[in-house]
């Protein structure tokens, strides 16, 4: 062993030069492996964290419909009805739940120092489905829903714009709606700055109507795109059936899909693993091929010695391993640089972008680390492969009149 170490770093001596630029070529395709290995599970992590507790949802809101219908012609407007969810989910066995959600977008919230514009009428489920982080206080609740309070939850900014501190906003009175409200809470999101306030609080206080913005369809027991086209098309039809418009108009109602999305983009990741792979293992090529013709440099430059020991009694499977096992370590010896590097690049971006809507923990596990291992040692064997195969066929004879 202390002899094969030895003779590997001779041929690294002996070509330094030529060691040191294939052995970037190696260094740099692992490189680009890891981070677009660890950029590809950044992708998929985030798209795995907005769709849990989502993913089994279809969303409703109103349109026009495009056709006549029994006497109605086309252009009338649809709008979803609170009275809508119960025949969701008597046709349906396998809806678990259906939220109704209202907006009034010009209602102003005012306080002595300012004012926002826009309020969300909504049920608690909303906190977990829109992932809203509560700074301080708490969110909507169902005694809020029960008892018709008047509360309100503000993202932070708001609160701070409104109050001055966003701490000091829990407690504090806001006015909306003609009515005093008390702020029960402050939350934080990337993007959506919305201010909550208690579904059936809002619809009592315009009047009880029963047209709502949108519909929340929770379904359970779905697998396969077909059970979630099917799942939208029984609460298309329940709809078509209340609001007297043709089940086939699929202009009558805007939805959105959210497991057959799911599904989709679930597919799409991985066809993107799958070409991150193809192009980081191509461009590891590039280094292979630089590898070999390092070890047919070796080879050649030792056909004396490979000679010698052939004559001596060496076996054949002795030089062949010799030849794979230099191959191996130099590929290896720059290929966990590569990857040392790649780790340290994808920390960085983890540190700045990691918590991000689009990328999320891009980090490279050991699942990973030995992937990329197998890989190394695949890499070198192939690129000494066909200079062992060399070395071996080199007839004592003739290798020892070689100068």
């Amino acid at each position: 062993m202390l002899d094969l170490i030895r003779e590997i770093g001779q041929t690294l001596r002996n070509n330094r030069l030529r060691t040191a630029l294939t052995g970037l070529a190696v260094a740099w395709g692992i490189f680009m492996l890891i981070v677009l290995l660890g950029a590809a599970r950044g992708v998929v992590n985030a798209f795995n964290y907005g769709a849990e507790d989502s993913s089994n949802r279809i969303s409703v809101w109103g349109s026009y419909t495009s056709m006549p219908y029994k006497g109605y012609k086309e252009g009338r407007r649809i709008q979803p009805r609170t009275s809508d969810i119960d025949a969701i989910m008597h046709d349906n066995p396998n809806v678990s739940s259906v939220v109704a959600f209202a907006r009034a977008d010009t209602a102003k919230i005012v306080t002595s120092r300012d004012f926002i514009t826009g309020l969300s009428a909504v049920f608690p489920q909303v906190e977990s489905s829109d992932r809203l982080t509560m700074l301080y206080g708490r969110f909507i609740n169902t005694p809020d829903i029960s008892g018709l309070r008047r509360s309100v939850v503000l993202h932070r900014t708001n609160a701070a714009l409104l109050f001055g501190d966003e701490e000091k906003a829990v407690g504090g009175t806001v006015s909306s709606l003609g009515l005093a409200w008390t702020v029960v809470g402050v939350y934080d999101h990337d993007w959506r700055t919305d201010s909550y306030a208690p579904y059936t609080t809002y619809k009592a206080i315009t009047g009880y109507s029963n047209d709502t913005y949108q519909l929340d369809v929770t379904v359970e027991n779905m697998s396969t795109e077909e059970d979630g086209i099917e799942a939208e098309r029984i609460m298309r039809a329940s709809l078509a059936r209340e609001h007297q418009f043709s089940p086939d108009d699929q202009s009558a109602l805007w939805t959105w899909n959210r497991f057959t999305d799911y599904l989709t983009n679930r597919a799409g990741l991985g066809y993107l693993n799958l070409a991150v792979w193809i192009i980081g293992i191509f461009t590891l090529l590039s280094g292979i091929v630089g590898v070999s013709n390092i070890m047919f440099v070796s080879v050649r430059e030792r056909t004396h010695e490979i000679g010698i020991r052939r004559a001596i009694g060496a076996k054949p499977r002795s030089i062949l391993a010799q030849v794979l096992a230099e191959s191996v370590a130099i590929t290896a010896l720059f290929g966990y640089i590569g990857v040392f590097l790649g780790m340290v690049v994808l920390q960085v971006i983890n540190i700045f972008f990691g918590q991000s809507d689009a990328l999320r923990n891009p980090t490279v596990d050991i699942s990973i680390a030995v992937e990329v291992t197998v890989a190394l040692v695949i890499a070198g064997t192939l690129a000494g492969l066909f200079p062992a195969l060399k070395a071996i066929k080199v007839k004592p004879v003739e290798a020892l009149r070689d100068e």
